[in-house]
């Protein structure tokens, strides 16, 4: 029931409904916001009619209509205060007006039409509704928001309050924060609601007190499905900008053939290239291709609740990268073009020291990149890069190879190091078109290079081999990347061995081409030499595997396994998880800002001649190769940290361990330190999902749990609906087990391969992305040959990115590694309505604390000298995984979702 109040009235202007509200002034209680409004109902056509005259109602609730209630009752005022976030052109203009209309609503106290639902039914099982009108109030300077205010005037006996409908009377969208009534009662809406004359359909926000679907109040039950039958659409038409639908569809927008056949892509998604699915936009097709979609220039739709551009400040991730992307890569371009290799390294680093000289650009691009953009207010402007702090802390780091090895477990992408478990290797690709399936990597090989530290099979039986293994998943394409220009490829193993002092040294490379043109399968090995000249091919041979592992990790670690595959959950969760539904509201926090990031990937980094097919090695064939990644390599029940590390043989199960696996590599700070998050993450799901859900039976029971299930598995992910290894969701174990696994990828996983982005490749020799040129043994002319023998750092500077290239990807990689100062991290700030529970409430602190721990954990780590692969002179400490950080480039913090 309603708590008790001030301001009790029995009036008469509850008898009849006001066609307009008062102008302010008018009304007996000084209110400009349609406090006399009248209490409604909402009938069932089966219920018999009330003689009264039907109100107005917009909401198209299945088969009820509203009503006036003929009698008179006694009522309590209740004060409302909407908070509206203002965009940010109007942020500082102190009124909401648009044109003259909305000055007249302003005028009129007809702002926002809002309308009370109870969650109980009347006798004869109908919905109560009061409503009010909302006028503007004031704006807050100091929090940078706008209020407004109404009064209602509820009926004692309307009971529990449940849900409010609105209508914004305004001609232009606004961004409602929440709705507070002052009997205790807040609405989170964090939401943009359309006008009135682009959207009808009033909008619909439940209160902070979550129900599983057996659990909604019965006068709730109408609304909460038509909510959710308003986000599904029904898969027709070109979306607009004002809404809010979540539907599939395949990867059918990277091409752009209609501008040159050289630019149509295959459709990713559909049994030839298997993909996840993307939101549905509905563009019309290519008329050169029926199979693609068209492009525009401008951002992709997607809902309007995924859209913050407008109200977030000028370093909001996404705002940064579409100033990079549109205006700063085509000023590099026009300034650098027809410039080749760095001629010398000493080139490369003036690229630190005084920068690109570029004409003018505009002062908003330069707020929103100040630590890229430099000298605005002079005639030139300077393009000038930070120094990365592998460069800053040693310059010569990215030379050796102990730290070629760290990396692999410290670095940018730790995650594809496994475990030798057969010997000898072996490719699993057919013979008769890739050559010889045997390794060049033998036994002999190996045991010459450890034969100081143990025979080689002690080392197998023992675990000390290790290997980065880019064959298999490489070698189809090394010939139609080397009819590209610019670029080449090979397939490649990186062999590597486990010291006593638990750091890895190399072993050997193995670089394969595959027959081509009359010419046999082509393999060498690599090994570390004390000759010059088997130095230098060494080098060049890491500068080959390096380039492998930064496409790897840019179309697989990245954007496959982090932003790709979680934009079917969130097209999952706002299709057939209510707003009210619990396991929404705790996954809602790890999906903010994913799907306005991805459409900006779509488009203008992995689309066709974008920022990624124009600087890494597979070039025009990046995406195919990922979606060969997908359909290899991808299993959900492989995503979760754990699973993850036993699958790559990192680990093996051990209930007597901390974390219930014992690592292969005890020193393994990518896995040390996930560990501790994935646990805290997975005890926090724990303890909400048990409270929801105290049997099992309501985990099966719950239709939107299972709708949701359902639709992740065979359409979101559809290309592998059949796969035997996804989950079952029966029991509060499956679903404890589901929700970890996406709130960890969404959060530990993508912060590990994202934010050190610029701290390990923005200097590009530590991780080149792209190799131009092959190794000067493969085939070589007596001329070529001679160059290499002659200046072989000249031949390693031919091989690195050209200067366009690497100083594209610099700019990128800044952005992209960069924390907005609003970011929202992990266990920072609790949801309203987890506050809104006790027990929730004191889960999540329960969860902040552990969080709060794992700073000073890491800390202590990185001080360890016992640790050397994340504490030694020169090195980088590994922070990626520090739950918090201040904003800009920092190389830690975990934000909530994958915001950037």
């Amino acid at each position: 029931m309603l708590k008790p109040t001030i301001n009790q009235s029995c009036s008469l202007n509850n008898l009849l409904p006001l066609h307009k509200p008062f102008v302010h002034g008018d009304a007996t209680n000084n209110s400009s916001s349609s406090a006399y409004s009248p209490t409604i109902l909402r009938q069932n056509t089966s219920t018999k009619k009330c003689n009264a005259t039907p109100a107005r109602s917009t909401s198209a609730v299945g088969n009820i209509k509203a009503v006036v209630i003929p009698f008179l009752t006694k009522a309590t005022t209740v004060k409302g205060v909407i908070t509206i976030q203002p965009t940010i052109r109007s942020a500082l203009s102190g009124v909401i007006i648009g044109d003259v209309a909305d000055g007249v609503s302003d005028l009129l106290g007809r702002s926002f039409l809002l309308e009370l639902v109870s969650e109980d039914l009347d006798s004869k099982g109908n919905q109560k509704t009061v409503k009010a009108y909302a006028r503007y109030k004031a704006l807050d300077f100091d929090i940078n928001v706008y209020t407004y205010e109404c009064n209602f005037n509820i009926p004692d006996d309307f009971g529990e309050i449940g849900a409010v409908m609105v209508e914004n009377e305004y001609s232009k969208k606004m961004f409602f924060k929440d709705i507070v009534l002052d009997n205790g009662v807040t609405f989170t809406c964090e939401s943009w609601v359309q006008s009135k004359y682009d959207v009808q359909a009033k909008r619909i926000f439940f209160t902070n007190k979550s129900y599983l679907p057996s659990e909604t109040p019965e006068a709730l039950k109408s609304l909460r499905a038509e909510d959710l039958e308003s986000l599904r659409g029904n898969g027709e038409g070109q979306r607009k900008s004002q809404d809010r639908i979540y539907d599939y569809d395949v990867y059918n927008d990277l091409g752009a053939p209609d501008l040159s056949i050289s630019l149509s892509r295959p459709v990713l998604g559909g049994e030839q290239h298997p993909y996840p699915r993307r939101c549905r936009t509905g563009r019309p097709m290519s008329t050169k291709d029926p199979l693609s979609e068209t492009r525009t220039i401008l951002p992709f739709y997607i809902p309007c609740d995924e859209d913050f551009s407008e109200i977030k400040t000028a370093q909001f991730g996404a705002r940064t990268l579409y100033s990079v992307l549109h205006a700063v890569i085509p000023i590099l371009k026009s300034v650098l073009s027809g410039r080749d290799k760095f001629p010398l390294f000493t080139h490369i680093d003036l690229l630190f020291n005084e920068g690109v000289n570029v004409p003018p650009v505009e002062g908003g691009i330069a707020s929103a990149l100040p630590r890229l953009v430099k000298g605005v207010e002079t005639a030139k402007a300077v393009i000038k890069f930070e120094t990365p702090e592998t460069l800053d802390r040693d310059k010569f780091s990215w030379f050796r190879d102990e730290e070629f090895c760290r990396q692999m477990l410290a670095g940018l992408n730790p995650c594809s190091i496994q475990l030798v478990t057969e010997w000898p290797l072996m490719s699993n690709l057919d013979p008769e078109i890739y050559g010889p399936p045997e390794s060049a990597i033998t036994k002999e090989i190996v045991q010459q290079e450890i034969g100081g530290c143990m025979t080689f099979d002690e080392a197998l039986a023992q675990k000390k081999l290790f290997m980065l293994d880019y064959h298999d998943l490489l070698l189809p394409y090394v010939n139609k990347v080397r009819q590209l220009e610019g670029t080449t490829l090979y397939g490649s193993r990186t062999l590597l061995f486990l010291t006593s002092s638990g750091t890895l040294r190399p072993v050997a490379i193995e670089l394969t081409r595959p027959p081509s043109d009359g010419k046999p399968q082509w393999k060498q090995v690599y090994t570390p030499t004390w000759d010059a000249t088997g130095a230098w091919l060494w080098k060049l041979a890491k500068a080959h595997v390096l380039s492998h592992d930064s496409a790897y990790h840019q179309l697989v670690s990245h954007w496959l396994r982090s932003h790709c595959v979680t934009e079917p959950y969130i097209i999952a969760t706002n299709r057939h998880l209510s707003k009210m539904h619990p396991i929404n509201r705790l996954l809602v926090p790890h999906f903010r800002y994913t799907m306005q990031i991805n459409a900006l990937a779509r488009l203008a980094l992995i689309n066709a001649g974008g920022i990624i097919e124009s600087t890494f090695a597979p070039g025009k064939y990046c995406m195919q190769l990922c979606s060969d990644a997908y359909d290899q390599l991808w299993r959900f029940d492989h995503e979760a940290l754990p699973a993850d590390l036993i699958s790559r043989g990192l680990a093996v199960e051990d209930p007597t361990a901390p974390h219930g696996v014992k690592l292969a590599i005890e020193d393994y700070p990518f896995a040390n330190d996930g560990l501790l998050i994935f646990d805290a993450i997975k005890q926090w799901a724990a303890s909400y999902v048990n409270y929801y859900y105290p049997q099992a039976n309501l985990v099966e029971s719950d239709e939107e749990l299972q709708a949701w299930w359902n639709d992740i598995r065979t359409v979101g992910h559809g290309d592998k609906k059949d796969e035997p290894w996804w989950p079952e969701l029966k029991t509060q174990d499956d679903l404890i087990r589901i929700v970890s696994t996406i709130m960890w990828v969404s959060s530990g996983h993508h912060s590990a391969v994202n934010f050190g982005q610029y701290d390990f490749a923005g200097y590009f020799p530590n991780r080149p992305t792209i190799a131009r040129t092959k190794m000067p043994d493969e085939d070589p002319t007596d001329e070529d040959w001679q160059t290499f023998l002659k200046r072989p750092e000249d031949v390693l500077l031919s091989c690195f990115p050209s200067q366009i290239q690497a100083t594209q990807v610099m700019s990128v990689l800044d952005v992209l590694s960069s924390h907005s100062p609003d970011e929202e991290y992990i266990g920072a700030n609790i949801e309203p309505a987890w506050e809104a529970e006790p027990a929730i409430k004191a889960a999540f602190e329960e969860f902040q604390g552990r969080l709060n721990q794992l700073e000073g954990i890491i800390d202590l780590r990185n001080s360890d000298p016992l640790l050397k692969n994340r504490s030694g002179a020169g090195l980088v400490p590994y922070q990626l995984l520090k739950p918090y950080s201040e904003h800009g480039v920092t190389g830690k913090g975990v934000p909530n979702s994958i915001s950037i």
